[in-house]
């Protein structure tokens, strides 16, 4: 018994023009223009693939192509963790993801804090006599930080039934 594999196509040129579509065509395949709707997908996850996508894009390492799925997945394996336990991120205070994630992140913001103050202390001169403090940790953090409802709001989704 054979049964039809859907696959969800977005209006880009890649795939329109690729060798993918002629491949899968005539196979017991359909290839529909419309997303599918499921619980798992949400506004985050496209803007986290964006995100990724444009981080790996302008990573040096990044190759042309890959040889194979494997060698693709061995590339992306290492650079994510790279990206999470390693890389310093602005928008975090300097810290990896994986620090602020796992609760570290106080702590060693605390280290640099008493690093900094040391350092102070021993030359105060190199800070033109202001006490240096690093990069304050954010209390939230985001990918796309949902909108903020105001109290006057009053479209039918915010209104309370009497």
């Amino acid at each position: 018994m054979f049964t039809t594999t859907v696959f969800s196509q977005c209006s880009s040129g890649w795939f329109r023009a690729s060798p993918r579509r002629a491949a899968l065509e005539g196979r017991q395949t359909s290839i529909s223009h419309t997303a599918p709707r499921s619980a798992k997908r949400h506004r985050f996850s496209t803007s986290r693939v964006r995100v990724h996508n444009k981080t790996l894009k302008y990573c040096p390492a990044f190759p042309g192509r890959f040889g194979s799925i494997e060698d693709a997945n061995v590339f992306c394996g290492q650079f994510f963790r790279y990206y999470n336990h390693e890389h310093r991120h602005s928008g975090i205070a300097m810290h990896t993801p994986a620090s602020v994630h796992d609760g570290t992140a106080a702590h060693i913001q605390a280290r640099r804090i008493a690093t900094l103050h040391a350092a102070f202390q021993a030359h105060p001169e190199r800070f033109r006599g202001r006490r240096p403090y690093p990069p304050a940790l954010p209390t939230k953090v985001w990918i796309n930080q949902p909108p903020v409802i105001s109290e006057t709001d009053t479209s039918p989704q915010n209104a309370q039934v009497a």
